[in-house]
């Protein structure tokens, strides 16, 4: 889960922040979402329910644990330089922590009104996803895990060489893994120097082998080779880039998600050489998913709308042409009028065949829409082994790729 394994024992809160302790939760018969509720979205130390702003907003430490804004200021002591973590001790700066993307995105679902995250996920008692079972797809391979991923928010595969690429919040920002799964490099440190990753949001391959990733904490798009080394860095006046996606022909589609727009970007990776930033698409809301067909060149695009209400965060796949005309598009209201629950998407792809494949993290599922010509219908791919996926890709032999942030890992499916 999120902000790492619950601690042997509770840290006493910051001077000034008693906070409204709850009583120890001993009952046996205690549900498991609700154990989950109180481990996700309560501050840890403070025992105060996480916010999307303020003193509230769930922070990640380098560790891996997560704390509210208010406590990691309190423990860093009027100087504000180091804060020792309450429960692995481990110690760093206050300028090493950063938002937790996951936490945010959870907050987002459940709305200004809160509400509780058995409702959010669409879940009874049991916590099964609705739906069928997994349609012919088996778990091959399972990388990652806590320790070795931390809050990972963006995976790609390099269609070449059957790498996957991985990018987290820890230590070392990008981590490459082999096709049996063996961790073969580790880059991108956070740091202020033009290359430094210090927030990475999403990443993508090139079809000439490079890795190229969104950085929400400087705004820019920083391209490497594979051994690591930075070749690119982008800032053409992005608000906050998001997601992104390469085209066979080794160009990048880029979602911006502050400014609403979609862009083009041309480079010569090799020679660390921009050609051409364009934007190809603008007056969309909040951005963020992108995917290109590796076939027909069609894109889709990922928005998350503004909340309306309590608990009516929504999202909507918009579906482009490779001309860039609009195709189809539905929101989570539209699909819940003929699916079986509210799809709240974080993340989508393409297979081989041309087919929309979205992740939906109310169900805890990865689901087909269908191809653009029939957009959408309605077929679980996997329904089950989830805990809040944010990420898909597929390889170049068709097996389907999920990043799941809840556990921190990799999991790939094959038929």
């Amino acid at each position: 889960r999120t902000g790492g394994g619950r601690p042997a024992s509770r840290a006493a809160p910051p001077p000034g922040r008693l906070g409204r302790r709850r009583p120890r939760l001993t009952a046996a018969g205690m549900a498991a979402e609700d154990e989950a509720e109180l481990g996700l979205l309560e501050c840890r130390v403070c025992f105060e329910r996480y916010g999307p702003g303020g003193e509230r907003r769930p922070r990640n430490l380098p560790c891996g644990h997560v704390l509210c804004r208010g406590c990691v200021g309190a423990l860093s002591g009027p100087e504000r330089r180091r804060v020792e973590c309450p429960f692995c001790r481990r110690a760093c700066g206050s300028a090493e922590t950063s938002d937790c993307l996951p936490l945010l995105q959870l907050l987002e679902v459940l709305g200004p009104a809160g509400g509780s995250v058995p409702s959010a996920l669409g879940r009874s008692g049991g916590g099964e996803a609705a739906g069928p079972g997994p349609a012919g797809l088996g778990l091959r391979l399972s990388l990652g895990g806590w320790g070795s991923l931390v809050n990972p928010t963006g995976v790609a595969a390099c269609r070449r060489s059957g790498r996957l690429v991985v990018a987290h919040d820890g230590k070392k920002r990008i981590h490459v893994f082999g096709p049996s799964g063996t961790c073969l490099q580790r880059f991108g440190e956070r740091g202020d120097a033009g290359n430094d990753i210090k927030y990475p949001l999403d990443v993508t391959v090139t079809s000439d082998g490079h890795v190229v990733v969104t950085d929400g904490g400087d705004r820019a798009v920083k391209a490497f080779d594979f051994d690591g080394r930075g070749v690119l860095a982008v800032r053409e006046g992005f608000s906050l880039p998001w997601g992104l996606d390469a085209t066979p022909e080794g160009e990048v589609i880029l979602t911006d998600s502050e400014a609403g727009a979609l862009y083009r970007l041309t480079a010569d990776f090799k020679n660390g050489k921009l050609k051409k930033c364009q934007m190809i698409r603008s007056q969309l809301t909040s951005p963020r998913g992108v995917a290109v067909s590796q076939t027909l060149g069609a894109v889709v695009v990922i928005e998350h709308l503004k909340a309306q209400g309590p608990n009516s965060s929504s999202t909507r796949v918009k579906i482009f042409s490779a001309e860039m005309d609009l195709v189809g598009q539905m929101d989570s209201f539209g699909l819940n009028l003929v699916f079986p629950s509210k799809i709240y998407t974080t993340a989508v792809a393409f297979d081989k065949e041309g087919h929309v494949i979205v992740t939906d993290v109310c169900s805890q599922a990865v689901i087909c829409l269908g191809k653009p010509e029939e957009f959408p219908i309605f077929n679980p791919l996997i329904s089950h082994g989830l805990s809040y996926p944010v990420g898909l890709t597929y390889t170049a032999n068709n097996s389907l790729v999920v990043l799941d942030s809840g556990d921190h890992s990799i999991k790939i499916y094959s038929s």
